[in-house]
């Protein structure tokens, strides 16, 4: 990036759609910083990028999940800034052959991918740690890639609810490095835990010395 972009805020609302790829050789070419959004296809993936970026269209939704089936990208304001949208797993009505795709260019994009900064794991914070869930957060620690988690649809427990579903997720997660694995409760439809994403996104997406700090990790 040149001096008078990193000098620029980075600015959500800005998110265009860029590209679709549905293998790594025809995702855009692999310079700058990237922040992947990953989750299983229920979990509220779309709703949760569609809040942070104030556009209700921008990631596609659908009644029927399982629909998003290739990489979309989105640039950012700031020169080769982007959020992926990865494909959604783990919807039963989908065809086995087909989740075996996904998951296969999914591992790729993930093994191969150097100007990926950061990983979000959308969760439902009522159904967490579900296989999917798990194999992401193994590789991200395997391969020391920082991952924060997104539990949303936090508005349908209350906030003992919502205290202990976070205290429990802590509980389950394998042991890893400090500050690798951070987390917090979200709200797509209420729009609670926007600001302490977009801090984390930041932190991820600017140098180190222009990035804000992390976002708190509530339950670390």
């Amino acid at each position: 990036m040149t001096d008078a972009m990193t000098e620029q805020h980075i600015k959500f609302r800005s998110a265009e759609f860029f590209t679709s790829a549905s293998k790594v050789s025809e995702c855009p070419d692999d310079l700058g910083a990237e922040v992947a959004f990953a989750g299983r296809s229920n979990a509220g993936k779309s709703s949760a990028i569609n809040a942070l970026t104030r556009n209700p269209r921008l990631a596609r939704t659908s009644k029927t999940p399982g629909r998003t089936q290739l990489l979309n990208f989105f640039n950012l304001n700031l020169e080769q800034c982007r959020l992926v949208d990865l494909p959604g797993y783990g919807y039963a009505k989908v065809p086995m052959a087909m989740q075996l795709n996904w998951r296969k260019h999914l591992n790729q994009y993930l093994e191969v991918r150097q100007s990926l900064a950061g990983l979000v794991l959308v969760m439902d914070i009522r159904h967490p740690l579900k296989e999917f869930d798990r194999m992401i957060i193994d590789w991200c620690i395997a391969s020391d890639l920082p991952l924060h988690l997104l539990l949303t649809k936090a508005d349908k427990l209350k906030k003992n609810g919502i205290m202990k579903a976070k205290t429990e997720v802590k509980k389950g997660l394998p042991e890893h490095p400090q500050g690798l694995i951070t987390m917090q409760s979200f709200s797509a439809s209420k729009g609670d835990g926007i600001a302490d994403l977009e801090r984390q996104l930041v932190h991820w997406l600017k140098p180190p010395q222009e990035g804000l700090p992390d976002a708190e990790p509530e339950s670390e």
